[in-house]
This record gives C-alpha cells, structure tokens and sequence, in this order.
C-alpha cells in the first residue's frame, strides 16, 4: 500500500468568534483563501498536482455552505483541474479531512491532496445548520440527548474533576500558549490575515490570556446551570443513576473559545513529493474514529486512541507527545487518566482553552502544532485526538521521516 506523507502545514491565526471579533469581517472563503495561499506561496508553485481540497466545515450553511473548499480554491487561484468537498464530523472535521486525504493516497487513488479545515463562527454561529438531535423531540427523547455542557459537567462529577481542577487546566493552557507564541515557536505555522490592501488584520492568536489565575475564573458562573435545571440534568441522570445529581464546573473560562480560523495540510504519496521538489515532514501511521454513549458524548477520545494504536500496531508508550482538543477542561483531563499518560506530553503548547476551537479546522490545526513540537524536540511520534458531537471520538498517529 502506498503511503501517505505530510509535508507541509499552515493555518491561520484565531480571532474572536464575536462581531467584534479581529475576524468577523473576513468572509469563510477568504480564511481559506489565505491558508491556501500561503500554502502556494511556500511549497506548491504547481496547483495542478493537487487532485482534491478536503475541508472540514461544522455549519455549512450560508458563507459556508456551496462546496466552500472548491469556490476557495477557485478564488485562490488554484487550477481549474483541483476539486474540493467539504464533510462534517463535527469537531473532528479538520483531523477527519486529514484521515480521508491519506485514505486516497494510501489506496492508490489520488497523489496530492489538500486537507484542513475553516469556520468563521463569528459570521456562521454554532448550530446555525440545525439537525434533528437537538430540535426533534421523536428523536431526542428516545436517544437521551443533551447539549455538550451537560455532558462536560457529567463527566467531571462521575470521575470526580473539581472546580479548582478544571480552572488550574485552563489556567495552564493559556501559560503554555503565551509561552509558545513568546518562543516563536507558532512563527513558521501561522500566516497572518490580510484585508484587501494588504494591512495586517490579524497575526496571532487573540484569545490567549498570559496572565489568566485560577482566582480570576473562579469569579465567573457555571455555564450550563440553566440548562440542567430545565430538564437535561435529569435526563443525564436517568443513564447514570449512580449519580446523585450533577456538578455544574464548566464555564466560559475552562471551556473552548468560540473562534474563526482556517487551516491546511499538505499531503502526498512519496513520488508525488519527489516530483514536487518536496521534502516529507512526517508519515501517517494510522487512525481511527469510535462511536460512544451519546448522552455523555465525550469520553471516546482514549477509545478511538486504543483503536488507532491497536491498528497501528503500537502502544501508549511508543508515543512521544499527545494532542487532545480542550473542548472542556474535563476531556484532557479524561484522557490522562483513562490512558495513564504523563501530563508533561499532552498539550504541551496549550489548546483549544487558551486559542480557541474553530470548529471545522482544529483537527487540522493540532495535527500541525503537534508536527512541529516533534520536530522542535527531535522526537519522532504523536498521537492526536477530538472527541465528537453525538458520542464519537477520532484520533491519528503521525510518525517523523
């Protein structure tokens, strides 16, 4: 089987997912443009070598919707021979992308292709494409649905994840993002947002918080009080009667920022490179997606983890650093534990806590940041993961060359 090379990444910087958000003014398609683009610029002067852009989008309605990946590459410039498709798998849309590029070179079926991700939630707000788990009752009541905060907050109260805890996760994840940015260890990754004239919108990161203290979080409310009390806390409970009621611990400052945010991954087979003039940075070992329960919907990381190493043939040990996407502070903190892994290899330039969670491209984003970390360091293997909207979990191993 032929296999599937990475061999050059870059993203965007994430901006507020607000209106006055540093990026609320620059259309979806233009955020992809953009990483496309620099894509171009930097490894890919021939675009007729890429047979497809796959890009995940969450809420491909409106500026998102029509086939975004191709009308982005058509505005990029790219030629007209490149075609583009977008998918869904919620969260793990950007890493998905990335799965399924890698699945075309591996079987033989493309040569080069373009995966990543974009989503403009400032412009595109969350849920925006609606769906029948959240909004028809003959579906949601007989399958236990509850919005993804319930499901942060059963989790932290079945394995007993305390306040204190979860805003000391948060607190880390926004130090180590300033220290990574302070480093310039995100200078070769991030290439800055433009307008029309050229003017810099924005270049880094902007929900990073160096001097965030778990003092500061513990004045904000838990978010997802309401909620329970309007009838999700009992539903939560009647599949986990073990539990006398819910803890209500997530809240805006230990959970993901709502951010816009565009990412792409360069892949290829080993000739396709060769004929590009390009070197390959690393080597897709293998991957896995898991379905889970869906009412508490976000454990299944470590199982999709198992997954892709028992195909990969590997064990927790042979990897050398872990990407795990902090939709909540209890997912990190979950995954530890269930994989007994060091804490010191998760996450270690912070996450979705501090910079924010674009939803269609995070996949794609850590999938980078991590290649970069085990080039940084010399090390050869990482491991990165999302848990999933209605109980899933993705994760892919890559491994240095």
């Amino acid at each position: 089987m032929t296999e599937a090379f990475i061999y050059d990444h870059l993203r965007t910087p994430r901006g507020r997912g607000r209106a006055d958000g540093a990026l609320h003014e620059v259309t979806p398609v233009r955020l992809a443009v953009t990483a496309l683009d620099a894509l171009r610029m930097r490894s890919l002067p021939d675009t007729a070598l890429v047979d497809d852009v796959i890009m995940g989008v969450v809420g491909p309605v409106g500026e998102q919707g029509q086939c975004l990946p191709r009308i982005a590459a058509i505005a990029a410039g790219w030629h007209e021979s490149v075609a583009g498709v977008q998918i869904n798998r919620f969260c793990s849309s950007g890493l998905e992308a990335v799965n399924m590029g890698a699945a075309k070179i591996m079987a033989g079926q493309a040569d080069m292709i373009v995966a990543g991700g974009v989503e403009s939630m400032s412009r595109v707000p969350i849920l925006s494409d609606g769906g029948a788990w959240g909004s028809d009752p003959a579906v949601a009541i007989p399958t236990h649905f509850v919005p993804q905060g319930i499901s942060a907050d059963l989790i932290a109260t079945l394995w007993g994840y305390t306040r204190e805890t979860l805003d000391a996760c948060a607190v880390e994840s926004h130090r180590r993002a300033a220290a990574t940015w302070a480093a310039g260890y995100f200078d070769g990754a991030v290439v800055p947002v433009r307008d029309a004239s050229g003017a810099v919108i924005l270049s880094r990161d902007e929900t990073v918080r160096p001097n965030a203290s778990v003092a500061d979080l513990a004045a904000l409310k838990p978010a997802f009080t309401g909620l329970g009390a309007a009838g999700f806390d009992r539903i939560a409970l009647s599949r986990y009667p073990q539990l006398a009621e819910v803890t209500h611990v997530h809240h805006a400052g230990n959970s993901s920022g709502i951010v816009d945010g565009a990412a792409a991954i360069l892949l290829g087979s080993a000739e396709a490179g060769r004929s590009a003039g390009l070197k390959p940075r690393a080597r897709i070992r293998g991957w896995a997606e898991i379905g889970s329960e869906p009412t508490i919907m976000l454990t299944a990381p470590s199982f999709a983890a198992e997954k892709a190493l028992r195909r990969a043939g590997m064990a927790v040990s042979d990897i050398d650093l872990f990407e795990v996407n902090e939709a909540f502070a209890a997912i990190p903190l979950r995954f530890i534990d269930a994989l007994g892994i060091d804490p010191a290899k998760v996450n270690v330039n912070g996450g979705a806590i501090a910079m924010g969670h674009p939803l269609g491209a995070t996949g794609a984003i850590i999938l980078g940041t991590a290649l970069d970390e085990l080039e940084r360091r010399g090390q050869s293997t990482a491991l990165v993961t999302l848990c999933v909207g209605a109980g899933m979990g993705v994760a892919t191993i890559i491994e240095r060359v």
